[in-house]
């Protein structure tokens, strides 16, 4: 049972508070930490929110995200803002490990309040207080849950419901995964009665891509997608250099994953991208397929059932045969 006496009385006697999120910080991990900064806002003087490396530009609308530090780029200040923490909040991982570099630095504080909120599975147990729950579509659920259990409804604030919104929205594919619950909906219906205007943050989200990342777009589905269809699989690669063509920017290629995942009878969905001598790897799929376990027996990777991550420790184009050696062992559960 849930101690949310003990964490409220943290917050109310919290001097100095800490936000941290996963590297590679998406919709959901900076909506759900500039949400909870600007619920902690009304109790504690201090808040800062922290990410190992820069969010990406297609959420700069939301309230509170120029004040974000990360890492990657402010260390010192970083390490002095984790040092003076008396609360650190964990949103969007289930181990420190998610946080990349950044996690040495959360390790340095054996003092401070820790709370975990996410909705990944497997959860490690690191925290004094975790709201784990991996059926939520998106860790902002678990954000409106938490800040019901602390009896705070009436502190969200248009600027809260705008980031808590954006990481619903973009967690759950714009509603359409399979993760979008009843309770999901009437979240987002609290949201909108706060005042929230769900088509503006849509505007701001989906409709403010440069012409680089359309056209970027456009090459990635020409020149490098690969279809599989005795596997019902797909996937999109793209190398530093094809990235480097199309001047990309943090952010742009969010929700390329998902488009294989349009076209009829294809159930799995793997994107490939080389960013800084580094080959990063997203799974999507339809259905009862677990991209989580391919994810993790061999890509060192993990996530959710039909939404997961990993790393490659070959090249792109390795990776791809890789994976076209790996597929035909899946076979029948691809064309189950």
């Amino acid at each position: 049972m849930k101690n949310w006496r003990e964490v409220e009385s943290k917050i109310k006697n919290s001097k100095h508070a800490v936000i941290l999120s996963h590297r590679s910080p998406d919709g959901d991990s900076v909506g759900s930490s500039l949400a909870l900064y600007h619920f902690l806002k009304n109790y504690i003087s201090h808040v800062q929110v922290i990410t190992p490396d820069p969010a990406p530009k297609f959420l700069s609308c939301l309230n509170g995200f120029d004040a974000i530090a990360n890492y990657q780029e402010n260390e010192t200040l970083v390490n002095q803002e984790l040092q003076k923490a008396d609360l650190i909040c964990c949103l969007d991982f289930n181990t420190p490990s998610r946080m990349g570099e950044l996690e040495k630095a959360f390790q340095l504080n054996q003092d401070a309040y820790v709370i975990n909120i996410d909705h990944h599975q497997d959860p490690d147990d690191f925290a004094d207080f975790q709201l784990s729950e991996t059926s939520a579509s998106s860790t902002c659920q678990l954000i409106f849950d938490f800040i019901v259990g602390l009896n705070g409804r009436d502190k969200i604030s248009v600027a809260l419901g705008e980031a808590m919104y954006t990481g619903i929205v973009t967690d759950t594919g714009s509603f359409r995964f399979s993760s979008t619950s009843k309770h999901t909906h009437n979240v987002v219906a609290e949201l909108i009665e706060v005042g929230i205007n769900p088509g503006k943050i849509h505007e701001n989200i989906y409709n403010n891509f440069s012409i680089d990342r359309l056209k970027l777009l456009g090459f990635a589905l020409d020149q490098r997608f690969n279809v599989y269809e005795k596997y019902k699989a797909a996937i999109i690669y793209l190398s530093e250099q094809d990235l480097n063509q199309f001047n990309f920017q943090k952010g742009d290629t969010e929700g390329l994953v998902n488009y294989p995942l349009s076209v009829a009878n294809i159930m799995m969905s793997i994107l490939i991208t080389e960013k800084d001598g580094k080959v990063k790897m997203s799974f999507r799929s339809k259905g009862d397929f677990r991209v989580n376990e391919l994810s993790a027996k061999y890509f060192s990777g993990g996530g959710h059932f039909n939404a997961a991550g990993g790393i490659s420790d070959v090249g792109v184009l390795e990776t791809v045969k890789k994976l076209e050696g790996i597929f035909p062992e899946y076979e029948n559960e691809l064309n189950a």
